[in-house]
């Protein structure tokens, strides 16, 4: 299933990608110079292609959803990070060693502030 989804996520890309470069620039310089999208019927086109552009980026979100929550246990573990991998190693270690104790380590004492005498 987690498969399906990566494949539908990839055409939602290219559909997506596709899509915003057929729609025409609704402002910037073009409409400093007066030109208009309004001509021979095209404001239904951009109205269409706005609108599939908002479906195919919330489909997008929903299949990452899906896709996170379908993701296999043997892809979550190998995506851990090498911190996260080195934190875990690091406290099974320390949970094998039990009956080891790690050196101390030391803290630089610091100077405690001179008394005053007590006001009377």
């Amino acid at each position: 299933m987690y498969i399906v989804f990566l494949v539908l996520i990839v055409i939602t890309c290219v559909l997506l990608a596709l899509t915003v470069l057929a729609q025409s620039p609704k402002g910037g310089m073009a409409a400093n110079f007066g030109v208009s999208n309004q001509v021979m019927g095209a404001r239904q086109t951009t109205d269409f292609l706005e609108k599939f552009t908002w479906g195919l980026s919330i489909a997008l979100v929903v299949l990452c959803l899906a896709a996170t929550m379908t993701m296999p246990k043997s892809n979550i573990e190998a995506s851990k990070s090498a911190i996260e991998r080195s934190i875990l190693e690091a406290a099974s270690a320390e949970a094998g060693n039990e009956g080891l104790t790690l050196p101390a380590t030391t803290v630089p004492a610091t100077e405690a502030a001179p008394e005053t005498e007590a006001q009377e």
